[in-house]
This record gives C-alpha cells, sequence and structure tokens, in this order.
C-alpha cells in the first residue's frame, strides 16, 4: 500500500483521498492549538501560499494526544488557525498519530520515516527529558514524541523525510524547495 492508496478524512466528516495530492510535495504535520510549537502555523502557511502554485500542499492533523493541547472541536480549531495565524491549507478531522486508535495515514508515515532524534540546543534537550519521561525506550519508537511533527512526501508518494517539532522552520522550508 502506497501514500496514494490512502485517505484521510477532513474537518467536515468527509473522506478525502490522498489521490488528490499526487504530483504534489506534501507536508503531513500533526498539529495543536495550545502547545509551545503552535507558532509553527505562521512559517507553515508562509511556505503554502509561497509554494502552492509549484506543487506543494499541506495536509494539517490536529491531535489532542499530547498534554491536551488541542481540546476543542474541529470548528473551533479552525476558528483558532484562521483567525490567529490566516491558514488556508487543509485541515483534517482531529486524529490520534499514536496507540491503538492511529489513522492510517500516521501509521503509513511512521512506518517509513522513523524517530532519528531531536537534534541539538535547549528545545531538543528538554524534548528528550519530556520525551524519556513518557517513554524511557522513545528512541527505539517510530511514534510521534510531540506535537508539529512534519513529514514530507515527495512528488511520487515517498516519504522522504520527518522533521521532528525541534527542528528550526528555516530547515524545514529549504528541504522542501529543494525538492519542489
Amino acid at each position: 500500500m502506497g501514500f496514494y492508496d490512502l485517505t484521510v478524512t477532513n474537518a467536515q466528516g468527509e473522506e478525502v483521498s490522498l489521490k488528490n495530492y499526487e504530483g504534489k510535495v506534501v507536508m503531513v504535520v500533526n498539529t495543536a492549538t495550545g502547545c509551545g510549537f503552535t507558532p509553527h502555523y505562521k512559517p507553515m502557511e508562509e511556505m503554502y501560499e509561497d509554494f502552492k502554485d509549484r506543487g506543494f500542499d499541506i495536509i494539517d492533523v490536529p491531535c489532542n494526544q499530547f498534554a491536551g493541547q488541542t481540546p476543542g472541536t474541529d470548528e473551533e480549531i479552525h476558528e483558532f488557525c484562521t483567525l490567529k495565524y490566516n491558514t488556508q491549507f487543509p485541515q483534517m478531522k482531529k486524529s490520534d498519530v499514536n496507540g491503538e486508535n492511529t489513522i492510517p495515514l500516521f501509521a503509513f508515515l511512521k512506518e517509513h520515516a522513523g524517530f532519528e532524534g531531536f537534534g541539538k540546543g535547549p528545545a531538543a534537550l528538554a524534548m528528550n527529558v519530556m520525551a524519556k519521561k513518557n517513554d524511557k525506550n522513545y528512541k527505539d519508537s517510530p511514534d510521534i514524541k510531540w506535537n508539529f511533527t512534519k513529514f514530507i512526501v515527495d512528488r511520487n508518494g515517498n516519504v522522504v523525510k520527518r522533521f521532528e517539532p525541534t527542528e528550526d522552520m528555516k530547515k524545514v522550508r529549504a528541504f522542501v524547495e529543494g525538492i519542489l
């Protein structure tokens, strides 16, 4: 099964075929409205506006699995994102990205791009401490560790990169621009 064989449910409850994204570079990201990484919406929206005409899209999957940082309804989440960050990219139904209710899209992404670490710096150190508290073997699991983990899928449906939330958004942007 490949990326384009999957579907995801949008915020209106409709199934969206990922075939709709064939030939595009796609960033799939699990998001939250009350997280220290929530400001990532701003550079994500800038990327969307700057690159959408070149074949770039974003699939935003809100998730409440990390410290309950996305407590609202799909409608409330959408309202927050559009009012605070003027987001225009597609937002999906709030979903699980880990555990027994993981949506198939995230099971696929994790299978093709495992966890490689949080990098260096204060945010990375803090995330390592927190992840270890949640799971002492966190380094060995492909599970999503926190909100705003980003997966880049190339124009052929291959998962080519995973960025943890601690990664500088300028690096994410440069990577995406490099494969467009």
